[in-house]
């Protein structure tokens, strides 16, 4: 069952917790976006989520997987993740789209980049 509390404003300490958690440290930019309600309501995207409550976007679930099993390094951070494709996330602020098929090699330079491009523009 789903926690609606899962889809509340992450605090500092919720992104502080899930940084140590995974042992990653997130680029500014993707805190801004986690702390405004990671908005992408006109994309076709659901970005994970830093507080716990809907395991399948939990982002500590999915990242976790997405290393374990999918082949991910975790230098990379999975944060959508779009049947079985996901949106990866460098500690640099870099983007890329890794394609399960292997064929996808869309980068972004950085995390404003990528939402302007694939949450504001739609493209």
């Amino acid at each position: 069952m789903d926690d609606s509390s899962a889809f509340q404003l992450p605090s500092d300490e919720d992104i502080s917790a899930v940084e140590a958690e995974l042992n990653f440290t997130f680029p500014a930019a993707y805190k801004d976006f986690l702390k405004s309600g990671s908005n992408v309501e006109n994309a076709v995207y659901e970005p994970a989520l830093v507080r716990a409550g809907v395991d399948r976007l939990y982002l500590v679930h999915l990242a976790r997987d997405a290393w374990a099993n999918h082949g991910i390094s975790d230098e990379w951070l999975p944060f959508i993740e779009d049947n079985g494709d996901y949106f990866l996330l460098s500690s640099s602020g870099e983007v890329r789209y890794w394609s399960h098929n292997g064929s996808a090699n869309e980068t972004w330079p950085s995390f404003t980049d990528w939402f302007l491009q694939c949450c504001v523009e739609r493209r």
